[in-house]
């Protein structure tokens, strides 16, 4: 309520945030002397502000989440307050700009952030689905900020609030990106919250060096309100033109239950085999089941099976000779089982692949190991056995250094030969020296036999050897070493924008194995520095990139320098 002291025809106006039955009323005060203006307005200064900070007082007296587990808590109301992009109550937030973007936004609607939740009203407080909410939610490119917090707690019961603030979401897709030598322009329409449901939606057109490609996507991760997730994809590519189909209801949390889906895809390309050109037609399809005991003890085991169908037909070109190597019709019908486990072990932190932004890395252990076996009886063309297998794990050591390691294998056993194989590994080491400072160590090794679309590794200056030209070497081996000293400024350009920069050093070398008898590729070098800028308040995530890469002793066939620009999700 405003309050007006009046002394010798002389004004001042205290206007307090507490309102009351006064609210909007003026209380004028008249004195005869100076010294009893001034105590009565020490004594109105203490009642307006008295109450405030008693009520900030309990606030901060609140318990967290874990005290209220402990003490039994059980959840009442849950509030969601969702909020616009720009907070208009932030004096450097409130220009016209902003108040036009807010207006021109529709917020996400509080029934598709309540549904994403993982704790309902009545239930007992648990803190670990309170932490892996708020993870899940940050999680979604169109909310910048999240956070939860008890509001008030009384008799056993505490009521909650979920405050989300929007991203923008529309993207006019306009872009222009130089890597490796190769210029790409884009433009289209995406927006990923459409009206505020969360549905997201795209149709893109770039144009790259072979020609123009057309990409138009859609996906609804709460279909009709419930888990279950529907995504379409289109990809006419200048060499393929891919269609997927999927519907599924996921293992949407540590602690769910069941999972349940079918997906299907087609594809037709254009494949080289051994110098001569093939029509590849392959159509797939897969349904899926799995059943989880949820979260027990900190550990998450899944177990699932269900079918497989796979069917690809070669179909030589006209003009074309087959080369040595011909490739197979072949139909695969494969029933699989599938074992994954998860350790509930995440940390948070910022500064390392983001700029003031929280970031979460999986500390724990996680697997997962797919085996499934193609009949004959059921309509495979031979018997033959698939797997796929990954495993993760990291580990924080002291001053906040994490290291994260990742290994994978897939492949096909048949005839008593490993084909159609892939191995990767890649380690990653983050350790800051200060809040603004941290070098970044990055190994990835990878291994291809046999397999007629995934056997050419290649290194350039679009796959992390930055000072060459696109996929300059190329081979079944592959081996990358990343070196960086990363800058993280506070520096926040119209509230728009995180700035970032650093400096790096590239190595890496891909080569044929001494099976192929194909020639032997030398060790690779690139130096360079240069410049990010994240887009925060986008739904996209995007990190501009201008990078200027030298490369070490390169063949005269090399430019002495790479300039490239182009757009990514990470530093």
């Amino acid at each position: 309520y405003p309050i007006m002291l009046k002394w010798r025809g002389q004004c001042c106006t205290y206007r307090s945030g507490l309102m009351n039955s006064a609210r909007g009323k003026r209380l004028r005060i008249r004195t005869r002397s100076r010294w009893a203006a001034v105590r009565t307005a020490v004594l109105l200064l203490s009642l307006a502000v008295l109450p405030n900070v008693v009520l900030a007082q309990q606030e901060q007296a609140l318990p967290t989440f874990e005290e209220l587990e402990a003490d039994g808590a059980v959840i009442g109301e849950i509030r969601i307050d969702s909020r616009d992009i720009f907070d208009l109550d932030d004096p450097k937030e409130n220009n016209a700009l902003y108040r036009l973007a807010n207006a021109l936004h529709i917020r996400t609607r509080p029934d598709v952030i309540r549904r994403a939740l993982l704790f309902h009203s009545g239930e007992p407080v648990s803190a670990q689905r309170i932490q892996e909410t708020e993870r899940n939610l940050r999680g979604l490119s169109y909310l910048y900020d999240v956070q939860i917090r008890p509001i008030s707690y009384k008799d056993g019961i505490v009521d909650i609030e979920v405050v989300t603030r929007d991203s923008w979401t529309l993207d006019p897709g306009l872009g222009f990106s130089r890597k490796g030598g190769d210029n790409e322009s884009k433009y289209g329409l995406k927006e990923v919250n459409l009206l505020g449901t969360g549905i997201a939606i795209e149709w893109q057109r770039t144009e790259v060096a072979e020609g123009t490609e057309d990409q138009f996507q859609f996906a609804n991760n709460q279909m009709f309100g419930s888990r279950v997730r529907l995504s379409y994809k289109y990809d006419d590519l200048v060499n393929a033109e891919l269609h997927s189909i999927a519907v599924v209801r996921p293992f949407y949390s540590l602690d769910s239950r069941w999972t349940a889906g079918i997906q299907g895809s087609t594809l037709d390309q254009l494949a080289t085999v051994s110098g001569a050109d093939y029509q590849r037609k392959r159509y797939a399809a897969s349904a899926f089941g799995g059943w989880s005991r949820g979260l027990v003890d900190g550990w998450t085991h899944r177990y699932s099976a269900g079918l497989n169908f796979v069917e690809d037909t070669y179909e030589l070109l006209p003009g074309q000779s087959a080369g040595i190597e011909t490739p197979l019709d072949e139909t695969r019908v494969s029933p699989f089982v599938r074992y994954e486990v998860i350790e509930d072990r995440f940390v948070e932190t910022k500064n390392r692949n983001k700029v003031e932004r929280p970031e979460y890395f999986l500390l724990g252990f996680a697997s997962n190991i797919t085996i499934g076996y193609a009949a004959t009886a059921l309509g495979s063309t031979r018997p033959a056995w698939t797997y796929a297998a990954s495993i993760n794990k990291g580990w924080d050591f002291s001053r906040d250094r994490i290291l994260v390691a990742r290994g994978a294998v897939a492949g096909v056993y048949a005839d008593g030969d490993d084909e159609e194989q892939l191995i990767s590994a890649n380690v990653q080491y983050f350790a800051p020296q200060s809040n603004r400072a941290q070098s970044f160590i990055g190994l990835a090794v990878d291994a291809a036999n046999n397999a007629f679309e995934n056997a050419q590794l290649t290194l350039g200056g679009k796959n992390g050897l930055s000072g060459y030209p696109t996929d300059y070497q190329s081979g079944n081996r592959r081996v990358l070493l990343n070196l960086e000293q990363r800058l993280y400024s506070d520096w926040y350009p119209f509230r728009l924008f995180r700035v970032g920069g650093g400096v790096f050093l590239d190595t890496g070398r891909a080569w044929h194995d001494e099976q192929t008898g194909a020639g032997d590729n030398a060790w690779l070098s690139s130096v360079g520095f240069g410049l990010r800028l994240f887009s925060v308040r986008s739904a996209f995530g995007t990190v501009w990139r201008l990078d200027i890469a030298f490369p070490i002793n390169p063949p005269d066939d090399v430019p002495d320098h790479q300039i490239l620009f182009y757009r990514s999700t990470n530093f």
